[in-house]
């Protein structure tokens, strides 16, 4: 009866044994997959307040590791490191030991927003805010090497040319990839609205639609007025005159915004259009496809005007000065002068 016993007991140690000897292997296998390889870098992104679960979740998901559970485990086991928010950059295939490394340390992956209106310096600021002074100086000046690369240049200046968008700095990513990386978004960014290099509107070919594009996002802001706006510059460019923009002298100054003073209006510089007529010689910002659309399919109308009314936005537009003079009263009564 003994030898009955024992034997039924033995064959369940045994599984566990055996259970436990495969469990022990499968988890050595998830912290350190030997023999899966190293795989592509991709991006794993870290928000605010991400719990450990989520984290491991979003690793497995992008093929990080293979077993959120075993990675869970581990952290348990040998301890967590401490998780900053923001991009990293890791490889799929990673040992557990290779995870928490990058984990505990600084993101890895910088991101620069590119938005509507910033100028080339203004982007080189924040490229220097993140990846330091050495890497901002080599992108500002390869970015501008590259004018070459654009089909909508004049040779000169890059200012304009650059694409509209959020851009990611890898580990390994150099200042000049990101410079090339720029302006071939701003082509693809081009060919989608329907601009081409050999595109004319209004007796404008393609980089001077660029560059009245850049004007219209600085003097409209608001994406529903930009195709009126557009067709106030036609109007004035067509009438021979000045197009009489804030926008430009204090893109010359090297100012965002802010108050045109009577000084300001006497610089001697091609950018015053209060004083040289015609368009700017370059753009003065990086546009947006709305600022685009609007010089491409500005609506018909005799407008030479416009002024923002309210502090919501509102903008009149008007054709003869007596209507402008209307639309500033309307202004300066909602505070806005």
């Amino acid at each position: 009866m003994a030898f009955l016993l024992i034997k039924p007991l033995g064959r369940v140690l045994l599984a566990v044994v055996v259970l436990a000897v495969v469990f022990v292997g499968w988890f050595l296998l998830q912290v350190d997959p030997v023999f899966a390889g190293k795989g592509k870098e991709v991006i794993v992104t870290v928000a605010p307040g991400d719990s450990l679960s989520t984290i491991a979740s979003d690793l497995h998901r992008e093929g990080v590791i293979a077993s959120p559970f075993a990675f869970r485990l581990d952290t348990l086991i040998f301890g967590a490191p401490t998780v900053q928010s923001g991009t990293y950059e890791l490889r799929k295939g990673s040992s557990f030991a290779e995870v928490k490394s990058i984990l505990g340390n600084q993101p890895n992956v910088a991101a620069i927003d590119v938005a509507p209106g910033l100028t080339i310096k203004e982007v080189a600021f924040d490229v220097d805010g993140a990846k330091g002074v050495t890497y901002a100086n080599t992108f500002a000046r390869d970015v501008q090497q590259d004018v070459k690369l654009s089909p909508f240049s004049n040779g000169s200046s890059i200012e304009g040319l650059i694409g509209a968008k959020t851009y990611i700095i890898t580990p390994t990513m150099t200042a000049g990839e990101l410079a090339r990386e720029m302006v071939q978004a701003f082509n693809k960014e081009a060919a989608s609205v329907g601009l081409t290099p050999t595109t004319t509107e209004n007796d404008l070919h393609a980089y001077q639609l660029v560059t009245a594009a850049s004007i219209v996002q600085k003097e409209a802001y608001y994406s529903r007025y930009m195709g009126k706006v557009a067709r106030v510059i036609f109007n004035r460019l067509a009438g021979g005159g000045f197009l009489q923009m804030d926008s430009t002298v204090l893109y010359y100054l090297g100012q965002d915004g802010g108050t045109v003073t009577p000084a300001m209006l006497k610089t001697n510089t091609p950018y015053n259009t209060y004083l040289y007529p015609g368009l700017t010689p370059t753009p003065i910002c990086t546009v947006s496809k709305a600022a685009l659309k609007g010089v491409l399919h500005a609506p018909q109308g005799t407008w030479l005007y416009f002024d923002t009314v309210n502090q919501q936005g509102k903008t009149l537009f008007a054709t003869t000065f007596a209507e402008q003079l209307k639309n500033e009263a309307i202004a300066k009564r909602n505070g806005m002068s």
